[in-house]
């Protein structure tokens, strides 16, 4: 069905991953590609003159190493990280890579997502491919 599926993938979250992978197996065309995705929220720039120079390698390392361990057996799963605002680099990601699907982890809103709205809102609102949230 789908021949580029990116799966973002919140790694302070306790959302399942597995579920996330295999749903996307199921939605996967023969030849298609998965991709997960991590999004490391951005550091304003008066407060990233305070932290190491190589923090930002760091915490991209320390990232990509702790989806590969989420991932575990999942070795056809393309990952990567990014650093920015979580909706819209989702949404830029999948634009840039061309996906033709997102596969979305939601949670339960509380009362601030009903002012600011949660991640997996934002990317249904505004991409432009198929959007499947996971609850």
């Amino acid at each position: 069905m789908y021949k580029n599926i990116l799966i973002p993938v919140a790694l302070d979250h306790e959302h399942d991953i597995g579920n996330a992978i295999d749903i996307a197996r199921r939605l996967q065309d023969k030849d298609g590609k998965l991709t997960a995705l991590h999004v490391i929220e951005g550091i304003p720039q008066f407060a990233a003159v305070y932290l190491p120079e190589d923090y930002r390698e760091k915490q991209h390392s320390a990232a990509l190493a702790l989806m590969k361990t989420e991932l575990g057996a999942a070795a056809d799963v393309f990952t990567d990280v990014v650093t920015g605002h979580a909706g819209r680099s989702i949404h830029e990601y999948a634009e840039k890579h061309a996906a033709d699907c997102i596969i979305v982890a939601s949670h339960r809103p509380g009362f601030k997502d009903h002012f600011l709205g949660s991640t997996a809102a934002w990317v249904v609102r505004h991409s432009s491919c198929a959007v499947h949230v996971l609850k």
